[in-house]
């Protein structure tokens, strides 16, 4: 029995990843893609921008309809219907069966993310809740280090098709262990289900914060590799790898943030924010200076990375009601956040 757990949170961490790499691949794989279908690169664009506001749209309603049913039940039918709807992603004859299979994935995503961390959480005990919030956002961190890199690679190589259809193997492994491993018991029933410590204006206060840290975390990584170029003075051919030092930082800073919340919430609420705000303000001082430009922007990695294994914690403590539509709550703000700050740092590029 002692093992189920863990393969449970394996298999939650799983998910996340192939979620977020399902998600932004298409980025890595815009020419293939708008070649072998004959659309725009512009069209393949949306194929990100559409998935995004589908979650900003459909976790909170979604959340609401779906309450009374088991997670263990609700968790297994969304992730077979991302092995469903990614493998018709990488059979898709046409631009619009594309559209609508990313549409479908994008549905499920947005239900994931309101149920991973409170189902996680009640399958260990309380003190070691961070922690256990980290192994899941590990896979988010996994996505853009090694999920998105190797996808676009393989897809170079094999055809853009085939990284889908891996991801939907994956999925399918993570939906079998999920129907094995996570325990059966109503909604209201687990020990996660409600804060243990409700504070309705803390967690107003947590969606403050993640919007706007949030938004300033994607303003400026819009921007990053044209930074690291015209005023950094690196050669373009070696952005790939400074990224890839910012994503390896940023699993490091899941890990940290889900250690330092166990300890002390308020502090490790606080750490990542101001951590970033440091970063950011170095890199406009600071920005010319070759080394300390990769050392800040893997702060900013390590940072932002922290916060969302932070939110996911807290919001089990501070949930004014039900865990689940707390963390629906936080997944909208955070991707307005992402969609708000990817929007102007377009349009501050320029600039």
């Amino acid at each position: 029995m002692k093992g189920r757990p863990v393969g449970a949170l394996i298999a939650l961490s799983m998910c996340a990843f192939a979620f977020v790499t399902t998600e932004t691949l298409p980025i890595g794989l815009l020419l293939p893609i708008s070649e072998d279908l004959d659309v725009s690169p512009f069209q393949v664009g949306l194929l990100v921008t559409s998935y995004g506001l589908v979650v900003v749209l459909a976790t909170i309603p979604l959340t609401r309809l779906t309450g009374r049913i088991p997670r263990r039940f609700l968790l297994a039918g969304l992730v077979t219907v991302y092995v469903v709807s990614t493998g018709v992603t990488a059979a898709a004859s046409g631009y619009g069966v594309l559209l609508t299979a990313r549409l479908v994935t994008a549905l499920s995503q947005a239900l994931f993310w309101a149920l991973a961390i409170p189902t996680a959480s009640a399958l260990f005990p309380t003190r070691i809740r961070g922690r256990v919030i980290s192994v899941v956002m590990a896979g988010t961190s996994l996505a853009a280090v090694l999920g998105v890199p190797t996808g676009t690679w393989l897809g170079e190589q094999v055809g853009w098709r085939t990284p889908f259809l891996v991801l939907s193997g994956i999925g399918l492994v993570a939906a079998l262990a999920i129907v094995a491993l996570v325990p059966t018991e109503a909604p209201d029933e687990a020990s996660s289900a409600r804060g243990s410590a409700p504070d309705a204006r803390r967690y107003r206060l947590l969606l403050v914060l993640s919007a706007l840290a949030v938004t300033g975390a994607f303003a400026s990584f819009t921007y990053v590799t044209s930074f690291l170029v015209t005023v950094s003075g690196f050669a373009a051919a070696a952005t790939g790898a400074l990224l890839l030092a910012r994503g390896v930082a940023g699993i490091g800073g899941v890990f940290a943030g889900g250690v330092l919340v166990d300890r002390d919430p308020w502090v490790a609420t606080l750490a990542p924010v101001l951590l970033q705000a440091v970063a950011l303000l170095g890199l406009f001082t600071l920005g010319t200076v070759p080394v300390a430009a990769v050392v800040l922007v893997a702060l900013a990695g390590t940072a932002f990375s922290a916060l969302t294994t932070v939110l996911g914690s807290r919001i089990l403590q501070v949930a004014p009601g039900r865990t689940d539509l707390a963390a629906a709550g936080i997944s909208t703000s955070i991707n307005v956040g992402i969609t708000v700050g990817a929007l102007a740092g377009g349009l501050l590029l320029p600039i």
